[in-house]
């Protein structure tokens, strides 16, 4: 079976379970488990349905990095629950999915699921490294359009993409976000500075949607470039667009470190990481299926161990 890495922005999927599993779904004292739940019949799935053979769970250590706040304080303000002073600020999360983070902790871990996490940075920035220095496939699992920066169809880098539901995957390549937003996968993270995220806090150019920045960015290929050609009285570039480039100048000088994914941490190799997926034995698997049933998980972990049983 060729090999394959599957990288998990997980986060974003253990919400997605939340909201699409009934919080009814709980254990004997009363704990919702929806999202673990979720979450293990996720991984089921994908893992089998794209022939993965390692595995990363890549965790968010700090949501919001400090790094990232400095240059642009309104990255993700929106989604701040209590400013903590020396710590990562404390998200917005509800009460119910609080509760289960601990059993999603201990399930993966249970599993032998690589969990790997960087300080001072997000999933995104440890999917990042990973996915530009891994020597096998990449699949990265995202319902985070930010995370198109890293498909590559040279190095066998794809999303998997959750938006739509488990139900309609979509396979993202270099053609596919072409197909979106008329730039190249390598473009994205430019395009996304100057068209904003008002989910991620960012404002973008004002004046400048998607249509204009896919433009701007087919012509001169890099932001680089369109802020040099802002500067330069005989590029040709509009005067309407220079005076937005201009009124953006502070921004724009910040934004492509807040958007651009971290490429180059220091983390475990998969094999130290011990990515390599295999059946889940002895102790562990006992420990699992002793939880399923204490904790009302269904058959979320038949289904798991069964994903994991698999000849790889």
């Amino acid at each position: 079976m060729p090999q394959r890495l599957m990288l998990l922005d997980t986060a974003s999927l253990y919400f997605r379970a939340f909201f699409g599993v009934p919080d009814t779904i709980r254990r004997a004292d009363g704990t919702p488990v929806n999202a673990v739940r979720g979450l293990l019949d996720m991984i089921a799935r994908l893992t089998s349905d794209y022939e993965a053979t390692h595995l990363i769970a890549c965790w968010d250590d700090d949501w919001r990095p400090k790094w990232r706040v400095d240059l642009i304080p309104s990255y993700k303000a929106h989604r701040v629950a209590e400013v903590v002073t020396g710590a990562p600020d404390v998200e917005v999360v509800p009460d119910a999915l609080e509760a289960q983070l601990p059993m999603i902790r201990r399930v993966l871990g249970l599993a032998g699921i690589a969990v790997v996490g960087a300080p001072e940075h997000e999933a995104d920035d440890v999917v990042g490294s990973y996915a530009s220095h891994a020597e096998l496939p990449v699949d990265v699992v995202t319902g985070d359009r930010d995370l198109f920066q890293v498909v590559d169809d040279g190095r066998q880098v794809r999303v998997i993409y959750t938006a739509r539901g488990m139900r309609n995957l979509e396979v993202v390549t270099d053609a596919v976000v072409v197909g979106k937003y008329r730039v190249l996968p390598g473009q994205y993270a430019d395009y996304a500075t100057l068209r904003g995220d008002a989910s991620d806090g960012l404002p973008g150019v004002a004046g400048i949607g998607e249509k204009s920045a896919a433009s701007l960015l087919g012509e001169y290929g890099t932001l680089d470039r369109l802020l040099a050609a802002a500067v330069d009285p005989g590029s040709g570039l509009s005067a309407s667009v220079r005076s937005k480039l201009e009124a953006a100048a502070d921004y724009l000088t910040v934004a492509p470190a807040v958007v651009n994914v971290v490429r180059d941490l220091e983390l475990p190799t998969l094999e130290q990481a011990g990515a390599q997926l295999q059946p889940v034995v002895g102790e562990a698997r006992s420990e699992l299926e002793r939880l399923a049933s204490e904790w009302n998980l269904g058959g979320s972990v038949k289904r798991l161990l069964e994903a994991f049983d698999q000849p790889r």
